[in-house]
């Protein structure tokens, strides 16, 4: 399934970021079609150990068969509970690939995707409770209207928020379509799957919640990473990056970065290099690449 699951996005790039050592302990928390896993795998000796992390059931059709590979079919928000069970309690890299496989999009049924009419799911879990039908038809005008503006950066989140609660009155918001529908009069022609784009990734993001998922990998890697260790991690909207930015430079997300008693800042990473792009080249070949960004940072 992989040759079709995922083509990773600053494969070369994101993997040199790790500084890797032969016989080094790793983690891609984002396994998908396995594409940055096998690459770690090629620059790792015979002691070397990589640990891959993909709640999607789909991924573990391409589990990688070496023993110098262990395949987790869970959230990596429970990074540190899960390497602690295989006796792990500090790596030497951690690498994060934060978007949506194109797997996950070409599956017309899972509703990633503003190409196909599918039921409202976007769940990365399908066994998660919560989907884009629940976030559609229960949440509260007030809920509805946060996501879209937060997520979405949707200037007139409140009218759309007004216009799905009215509509769902009469019957359920089932399928994409129908929701496409319910908003038509916010989807002018020439930016319509531009808006739609904002819409359905404001929605999956609060089904998945990944903003929150992403804060709890982020606040782990201090603790896991040996000193000198790696983290490569790359975002492909403006709310990852952000935290992601923030989190390098200053050890949390609001706020300013802890001093010492003289006045030092006292946080635990330090970036690596600057942002890091796909190349012309690597967009053209590979289109969902063309907002990637890639951080680098090292455990001080």
């Amino acid at each position: 399934m992989s040759s079709q699951y995922h083509d990773p996005v600053l494969l070369q790039e994101s993997v040199d970021g790790l500084n890797i050592k032969e016989n080094g302990v790793y983690v891609d928390v984002t396994f998908g079609g396995g594409g940055h896993s096998k690459e770690i795998l090629k620059r790792l000796g015979n002691e070397g150990k990589l640990f891959a992390f993909d709640q999607d059931e789909d991924a573990l059709a391409n589990a990688i068969d070496d023993e110098r590979f262990q395949l987790i079919n869970q959230n990596f928000q429970f990074l540190k509970q899960y390497l602690k069970f295989y006796g792990i309690r500090k790596v030497d890299g951690i690498l994060a690939d934060f978007g949506v496989s194109s797997h996950q999009f070409d599956e017309a049924e899972r509703g990633f995707s503003i190409r196909f009419n599918a039921d409202l799911d976007m769940r990365m879990n399908r066994g998660s409770d919560l989907s884009a039908f629940e976030v559609v038809n229960r949440y509260s005008q007030e809920d509805l209207a946060s996501v879209l503006f937060q997520y979405g950066e949707l200037r007139n989140a409140n009218a759309m928020a007004k216009t799905i609660v009215e509509s769902r009155t009469g019957e359920p918001i089932k399928t994409t379509d129908q929701l496409k529908t319910v908003l038509q009069r916010f989807l002018p022609k020439m930016k319509e799957n531009k808006i739609l784009a904002q819409i359905y990734q404001a929605i999956r993001i609060e089904v998945n919640q990944e903003i929150e998922v992403l804060k709890k990998l982020l606040l782990q890697t201090p603790d896991l990473l040996n000193e000198g260790g790696r983290l490569s991690l790359i975002s492909y909207h403006s709310l990852e990056d952000r935290l992601v930015k923030r989190f390098i430079r200053a050890g949390k997300f609001e706020g300013e970065p802890e001093k010492d008693f003289y006045g030092n800042i006292n946080v635990p990473l330090k970036k690596v290099g600057g942002l890091i792009i796909p190349s012309a080249e690597e967009i053209a070949r590979n289109n969902r690449a063309r907002s990637a960004k890639l951080r680098i940072a090292e455990r001080i």
